[in-house]
């Protein structure tokens, strides 16, 4: 698999009713691309199963948080694409003031926590970053 095919299946992995036309148009390919790479990747048993979830499959990580990113110039054009191919950002959000992304993040332990935040560290075009541990939530 490569970067396209972590990618599409991290856009099913946030939606998987999207059409054709919206994975494409994600993923900046055209609609036949994005077919024959599901197409390819159902026959290779990389995509084993499509399932539908109901609300109380959905399990929260045990671990969450929010990641605050400062980039240079365009770098927030950059690095949108490469965290939304992360499965454990489970959303990025753009934002005005200090921070110019804001990326929420799910995963099952602190280790593997900590993994993305040094991955995420890595992509180039940010500067800063700034972590918070989501401890509770209230309604």
């Amino acid at each position: 698999m490569d970067n396209l095919d972590n990618q599409l299946i991290a856009a099913l992995r946030r939606d998987g009713r999207a059409s054709l036309s919206v994975l494409a148009a994600d993923l900046n390919v055209t609609r036949a691309t994005v077919r024959a790479r599901m197409d390819r990747l159902i026959a290779s048993g990389g995509i084993a199963g499509f399932t539908v979830l109901t609300r109380g499959d959905i399990a929260t990580h045990p671990v969450r948080g929010l990641m605050m990113l400062e980039c240079a110039g365009r770098g927030a054009d950059r690095a949108m694409p490469r965290l939304r191919a992360m499965p454990e950002v489970t959303a990025v959000h753009s934002t005005n003031g200090t921070w110019d992304l804001i990326a929420e993040i799910g995963t099952d332990t602190l280790e593997r926590f900590d993994a993305v935040l040094s991955a995420i560290r890595q992509i180039d075009g940010i500067t800063r970053s700034e972590t918070s541990l989501l401890l509770s939530s209230r309604r």
